[in-house]
């Protein structure tokens, strides 16, 4: 930090007292406010990022000019001014962690290999990697199941232990959560977060970090500033490049009223996800302000923030107030940190929930929490919100809508057809196949949990049951969760259910749900059925929860246990019964739903300080025999041993400190594929498992691995040679360069043509890249959205293709695409592949201007087969300067390398 006389905004020092006295130096917004008057007005948001920016004004990589830009922010503007923000810290989940760990080793491979010290590698803010993508439900409905899927987790997933714990000991900031504690955004919100930093010299600052998982932004809910970013740009920020992005607009959302008797957290946020996103927020903040954000719970906002990537927001802001303190209290911070966060924040003058008019804000989205009801959202989308009372209806429509419209394609009449297992179970369209409470967004409440629990006991006690073909499971997002659970007495009753706490982390939702037994398989594919799964989750793509499992709804813990004991999605539980309990009785869903004072007496067993601070004590001391029985090697720089799961990436091949000249575009590039819109990351690299016909899976075979022995996509993100097998690998992905059939469906899966042919995308990237030929992807609107998944664009890359041509991009992964040296550019306006007549035969040519903009012209040439040529201008999605830099150097990892180095 620079001595006091040379900081720029010096006369903004100065210090707070907390009630017992004790002092705090800090950065002033109030006294920046005397001489930038906008500054009192801005959203709360902003304001920490504007904190950031001044604290850290070096006159290098954030100067005054930046300082100034951002403190006369207008609420509407043309956005291009640039943000250098430095965070507090940086979290990881394994899936993208290990990959990240992996170039941290290959760039000291880099460094010793150039003379230089390797520890000049070392992450300069602190590292949290907490492991809860691994697990899978292969057991369930069963008290063994935890302890049988978390063997089989360590025996699939040992290479990547032993390479993490290789890191824990190279790197000095780098810290591990291991597996079984819960999962990343929980923890972080119930552990890792401190609420306020104080530096060596002494100065108090706000929490803020960037994550690798789009769901960051659920500490958004406890008033810290984070977004998942990938894990490219995570690297940069950990090695002392700050997070940079443009000034963004701040929409306001206003929350009045009050939830209805039995509406959940989880039907608001389905409902703010499906209103934000017609109000089309992608790349803005979203800061929740008004009386009825101040009487949510911190576990209800950060529910609703957890769903930022859903609707599209950068982030899902909620402003600190006394219920944050209370949660920190509740979840077992020490006094004096407690002290200090309140007292930051009232020298800020940023604590409490604002008022309607008391700030400014680009715009403002409204919505009274008395509209919400009982919702589920899909069969494809998570904004796809059905009111409860519209489901079976709405199921009915898609079932034979064309695909094209979101449907299934199937006969009407199939529906209430019914096809029998080679075991004589009988199954039908719409049949619920996989009920799980999972995923960071629902697993973190108490509220929806306890429900889930309430609704569980009230079933049994009526005498309904859930048949045991579903593949039932409760994975809370932490420890705590079970605790509570045990002690308000309702974990029994779920376990009666099925719903036996199975693991500790993602599973069903992030695509580890395990298979379905073979005949469930063998009868869904015979008969192309549409079966259902129904979880408690964030995302619901195609092929994400099951490849066999079509139609995937998103929904309340306790909605979950009512479908898991309906059993079937075309059942109107609003005037139908859930099931037929004791004596032939039929009961209804309001018989067994849970009242809001029934949750509420349970709260108390959910925020229990000496809970919290037993659980997370054991990270350090006592993570687990099978944690403990993990060895990893020693040494500074890793010596990559023969691993199917780890392997040195190749992104530093033939690296020099000088960058070599720029190709200013692409020349004479082949068509890889033709997408639709909403292309997402689970489509480009899928996270789950794969067949032994994949490349992936050939790849694997060949190598000795066991077809049982796969594990999933997201296991093996340490391995290059897997992923870019994987990429566009997804079965439900359609490249719509290949010829529709007779009825309009096409062929599904990671397939393309080349010279005619059909094969796989990545058979054909390796004849082309042993051509010497470039290739292109054209897409449509929102290409790459979805999870912030590093290797959609890695894959992307070492598959030769060197641009994407989209109608538009999701945030992160555009971002992404840059910080690996593929080029991104939009369409303009009206114009897209298909109004071209682009049918994958024709030559691509792309030009950049040889002073390369943000955000400026790009031109493409087409050439037909029959020689015909037409030009087409493009828009460089190259949005900030520091990208054309990232450019020019080949991506963000080498321009970060040879800044290392170079200092």
């Amino acid at each position: 930090m620079p001595k006091p006389a040379a900081h720029a905004f010096a006369a903004t020092r100065a210090e707070f007292n907390t009630a017992s006295g004790k002092t705090g130096r800090y950065f002033s917004l109030p006294r920046l406010a005397e001489a930038y008057p906008n500054v009192a007005r801005m959203p709360v948001s902003l304001r920490i990022v504007l904190e950031s920016v001044l604290r850290n004004c070096d006159g290098r990589k954030v100067t005054r000019e930046h300082v100034e830009q951002l403190a006369n922010w207008k609420p509407v503007a043309e956005r291009v001014d640039e943000i250098p923000f430095v965070v507090a810290r940086v979290v990881l989940q394994d899936f993208t962690g290990v990959p990240l760990l992996a170039d941290l080793a290959a760039m000291r491979n880099v460094a010793a290999d150039l003379g230089k010290d390797p520890k000049t590698i070392e992450p300069l803010v602190p590292v949290d990697l907490v492991v809860d993508h691994s697990v899978m439900i292969d057991h369930y409905g069963s008290n063994q199941a935890l302890d049988l899927n978390m063997k089989l987790e360590f025996e699939r997933n040992r290479e990547r232990y032993e390479f993490m714990k290789w890191g824990m000991q190279a790197f000095d900031t780098f810290g591990v959560v291991p597996p079984g504690f819960g999962i990343v955004h929980q923890v972080n919100l119930e552990y890792l977060a401190r609420g306020v930093h104080r530096n060596k010299a002494g100065v108090y600052y706000p929490d803020s970090l960037v994550g690798t998982d789009s769901h960051t932004t659920m500490i958004n809910g406890i008033g810290v500033v984070a977004w998942g970013v990938g894990g490219i740009e995570a690297e940069a920020g950990m090695l002392g490049q700050p997070v940079y992005f443009l000034t963004p607009d701040v929409v306001g959302f206003e929350l009045t009223g009050q939830l209805r008797e039995g509406v959940t957290a989880t039907d608001l946020v389905l409902t703010v996800t499906e209103l934000l996103r017609r109000h089309k927020v992608v790349g803005k903040f979203v800061e929740f302000f008004g009386e009825g954000t101040e009487s949510l719970s911190v576990p209800d906002r950060a529910t609703i923030a957890n769903m930022a990537p859903e609707y599209g927001a950068t982030m899902g802001f909620f402003p600190v107030d006394a219920k944050t303190v209370d949660y920190f209290r509740g979840t077992g911070r020490t006094d004096a940190e407690i002290e200090a966060f309140e007292a930051y924040w009232r020298a800020q003058q940023m604590f409490g929930i604002p008022k309607k008019g008391e700030l400014d804000y680009s715009a403002v989205v409204s919505l009274d929490l008395g509209t919400v009801a009982p919702s589920l959202a899909g069969p494809k989308r998570p904004q796809d919100r059905i009111e409860i009372t519209q489901l079976s209806s709405r199921f009915a429509e898609l079932f034979s809508k064309p695909i094209a419209d979101n449907g299934f394609n199937q006969p009407a009449d199939k529906l209430a057809q019914t096809f029998r297992t080679d075991s004589g179970l009988e199954i039908r369209n719409g049949d619920v196949l996989i009920a799980a409470i999972t995923s960071c967004t629902n697993t973190s409440n108490p509220g929806v949990l306890l429900a889930a629990g309430l609704l569980a006991r009230k079933a049994v006690e009526a005498g309904l049951v859930v048949q045991p073909h579903i593949k039932t499971s409760l994975a809370p997002g932490s420890r705590i969760v079970t605790e509570y659970l045990r002690k308000a007495g309702l974990l029994p009753y779920l376990e009666k259910l099925g719903f036996n706490v199975a693991a500790y982390g993602c599973t069903t939702c992030i695509g580890n749900a395990g298979d379905l037994a073979p005949e469930l398989n063998k009868v869904i594919q015979d008969n192309d059925l549409v079966c259902a799964a129904v979880l408690s989750g964030n995302r619901n793509f195609e092929a994400r929860i099951h490849p066999n499992l079509k139609a995937n709804f998103l929904a309340s813990p306790p909605l979950v246990v009512a479908y898991a004991i309906a059993g079937n999605v075309t059942r109107d539980l609003m005037t139908q019964p859930v099931g037929i309990g004791s004596g032939g009785r039929p009961v209804y869903l309001g018989d067994i739903w849970p009242t809001s004072d029934e949750v509420y007496q349970l709260m108390k067993y959910a925020m229990d300080p000496k809970a919290f601070k037993a659980n997370y004590d054991k990270v350090a001391r006592e993570p687990g025999k099978l944690w403990d029985a993990i060895q990893g090697v020693h040494g500074q720089v890793y010596d990559w041993p023969r691993s199917t799961y780890i392997a040195r990436p190749p992104f530093f091949e033939h690296f020099t400190m000088q960058p070599p000249p720029l190709e200013a575009g692409v020349k004479g590039a082949r068509i890889m594929a033709l997408f639709g819109d909403s292309i997402t990351t689970d489509h480009i690299s899928p996270a789950g498992s794969f067949k032994e016909t994949t490349p992936a899976g050939k790849f694997l075979i060949e190598n000795g691995v066991a077809k049982a022995d796969f594990n999933s996509y997201g296991a093996r993100r340490g391995n290059h040679e897997v992923m870019m097998r994987g990429t566009f690998a997804n079965v439900r992905v359609k490249n719509l360069m290949l010829p529709a059939r007779p009825d309009g469906s096409r062929d599904e899966g990671g397939y393309t043509l080349k010279d005619g042919e059909k094969t796989t995308i990545y058979e054909a990237a390796m004849a082309y890249i042993a051509e010497g030929t470039p290739t292109v992807v054209f897409a449509g609107e929102e290409y790459g959205t979805g999870s912030s998944r590093d290797w959609a664009a890695k894959g992307t890359l070492l598959l030769g293709i060197k641009a994407v041509v989209a109608r538009s991009f999701e945030r992160i992964h555009r971002s992404n695409l840059i910080g690996m040296g593929v080029l991104p550019l939009q369409f303009k306006s009206g114009v897209s592949w298909e109004t071209l007549g682009l049918t994958g035969s024709e030559v691509i040519d792309i030009a950049l201007a040889d002073d390369i903009r943000p955000q400026g012209d790009a031109s493409m040439t087409i050439t037909r087969p029959d020689g015909s040529t037409q030009a087409v201008p493009l828009t460089l999605r190259i949005d900030t300067a520091i990208e054309v830099d990232y450019y020019r150097h080949g991506g963000i990892l080498p321009f970060v390398l040879r800044q290392l180095l170079a200092a």
